[in-house]
């Protein structure tokens, strides 16, 4: 499966914005569909994920509350709704692919892979 991340962009902080992550190749659905960020010197790390049913969904602790993961599968399409943005949320954000049966949050767990798109929040 091929993915593609959009919506990156420069917003101040306390805003929002939304990412987009499209899917094609294989069938998009048998897939858990998960996001990472990764910041300058830091390793990436798990930010939310979705199962193939959207009936669990999974958040990093630093993003619960604030960030929202949905999927339209008929649209081969996944969606980050990112509110209150703060400035430590800046990185580079990759939505990525799984076709373990669970939920993980370990990248290595991930087959697949988008190109990231960057995320800057300004204080």
């Amino acid at each position: 499966v091929q993915l593609q991340a959009f919506g990156g962009g420069l917003v101040q902080a306390g805003g929002s914005l939304g990412l987009s992550c499209a899917a094609s190749g294989r069938t998009f659905s048998h897939y858990i569909i998960g996001w990472f960020r990764q910041a300058p010197g830091k390793e990436r790390e798990f930010v939310a994920a979705i199962t193939w049913s959207s009936r669990t969904t999974r958040y990093a602790d630093s993003v619960k509350g604030r960030f929202a993961i949905s999927r339209d599968n008929a649209k081969n399409t996944v969606l980050l709704q990112m509110n209150s943005l703060k400035s430590d949320d800046t990185a580079v954000y990759y939505c990525a692919a799984s076709s373990v049966g669970v939920i993980t949050t370990t990248p290595r767990t991930f087959n697949y892979w988008g190109q990231g798109t960057q995320v800057t929040v300004s204080s």
